[in-house]
């Protein structure tokens, strides 16, 4: 058995198709299923069912993609204490991000971790909320800076802010010329635009509105927050916004912007996998945006 043939066997059953894992893994298809065969000839038994259109795990076969995904990570983990014990300032750090932490947070940060540390290279992934778990459970990420609640039990998190959420109006709405805070009941009769489904802000906007006893009339959606604004700004309705994106006021297109009632917040985490070693260039990424954030709080 070799270290190669574990990644065979995980990627086909990511992938449920020997031709899209083959693909993935860089080899040819029939050379993926000769060292499959091989592999079961070896063990005894049968790792995953053939049908025409894909393959399933049987029952041996999750053991062993559990197993060997174990076997996997305290290889990289090995490889990753060694370069550090070898006292090696450079390196290759991935980190996942949300679009509105990309926009917002990370022009704060990288400049000051590549300041500090020049020779590690920071290669950056911007995906939703689920995507981004889904990388960083399997290894696809070493850290993502993605917003409470995780859904994924098999991450760990550390929080690094909490900001207030505000309400964005259309200038000339009539509710724009309020001086207190705003009840989130009601807006239950206001047209909402909101993040498209799969970001976090988009599940809080829903949860927020859910917990004061109605559903969002989601009328416009966008991937970008500042798109969201910016249809507010034109009259197209209101949205629930971080308080760190807000506008200033005099901004073009910029709303209107109102606390709400009962002080909802949002906590912004850096996740990673359990159990999973952490490199010094990932613990010095953590440190350094705790402290900027603090700088900038």
């Amino acid at each position: 058995m070799e270290l190669r043939q574990l990644n065979y066997v995980i990627q086909i059953a990511n992938e449920k198709n020997f031709s899209r894992a083959a693909d993935k893994l860089h080899i040819a298809q029939p050379s993926l299923s000769q060292q499959l065969s091989k592999l079961e000839q070896e063990l005894g038994v049968l790792l995953f069912r053939r049908t025409t259109n894909s393959v399933e795990l049987t029952q041996a076969g999750q053991v062993f993609v559990n197993k060997s995904q174990g076997i996997l990570d305290a290889v990289e983990q090995l490889k990753q204490e060694m370069d550090d014990m070898a006292q090696m300032r450079r390196g290759r750090l991935v980190v996942g991000t949300l679009p509105i932490t990309g926009s917002h947070v990370l022009p704060l940060v990288l400049p000051v971790f590549g300041e500090k540390y020049p020779q590690i290279e920071v290669v950056l992934v911007e995906e939703t909320t689920s995507k981004l778990e889904q990388l960083t459970a399997s290894g696809g990420t070493d850290l993502s800076l993605l917003s409470l609640p995780l859904i994924d039990s098999s991450l760990s998190w550390e929080p690094y802010l909490e900001e207030e959420i505000c309400v964005a109006f259309p200038p000339q709405h009539r509710l724009a010329t309020r001086k207190d805070a705003i009840d989130i009941g009601e807006l239950k009769d206001e047209p909402f635009i909101g993040l498209k489904r799969g970001q976090g802000f988009r599940q809080i906007t829903v949860e927020l509105c859910e917990a004061s006893g109605f559903t969002p009339q989601i009328v416009f959606e966008s991937s970008n927050i500042e798109t969201v604004q910016s249809l507010v700004a034109g009259g197209m309705g209101i949205a629930f916004v971080p308080q760190m994106l807000t506008r200033s006021r005099g901004t073009d297109f910029a709303p209107h912007y109102l606390p709400l009632a009962t002080k909802p917040t949002r906590t912004l985490v850096v996740a990673s996998r359990k159990g999973r070693y952490l490199s010094k260039a990932a613990q010095a990424f953590i440190e350094t945006l705790n402290q900027t954030i603090s700088h900038y709080r």
